[in-house]
């Protein structure tokens, strides 16, 4: 599968969806103008690796700010991931958040209390 690799900017997360090297991430801002087009893009990428999933995932999700559009597009995120774990994939969530962000840290808690995939909370 092609690569996806995006730099984040003021507005869009940083995104690497690398499945040769088992790189998946996503970073930094997200409050895209049409978070829809944005994320589209990701999501079908991400719908079509799940037919030939690696058999170990981890997913960073590095998050520093996320509005409420790209919480939507998030979920959507895992659950495809959701969907790879449960056809007996190794899934892991790695949810970073600032230290004394508590917004993000609950956002983390909250997604892992939605999805059936393993979370790892990490501050930093």
């Amino acid at each position: 599968m092609k690569k996806i690799q995006l730099t984040g900017t003021d507005d869009t997360p940083g995104i690497i969806l690398d499945a040769e090297n088992g790189i998946f991430e996503i970073s930094g801002r997200s409050m895209p103008e049409d978070v829809e087009m944005f994320f589209d893009p990701i999501l079908q990428w991400l719908e079509n690796y799940a037919e030939n999933a690696n058999e170990k995932i981890e997913f960073i999700f590095k998050m520093k700010y996320f509005n409420t559009a790209s919480s939507k597009l998030m979920l959507d995120v895992f659950m495809i991931l959701e969907t790879i774990h449960e056809n007996n994939n190794n899934v892991l969530i790695k949810w970073y958040y600032p230290e004394n962000d508590e917004d993000m840290e609950e956002a983390g808690e909250e997604y892992s209390d939605i999805v059936e995939i393993p979370f790892e909370h990490i501050s930093y």
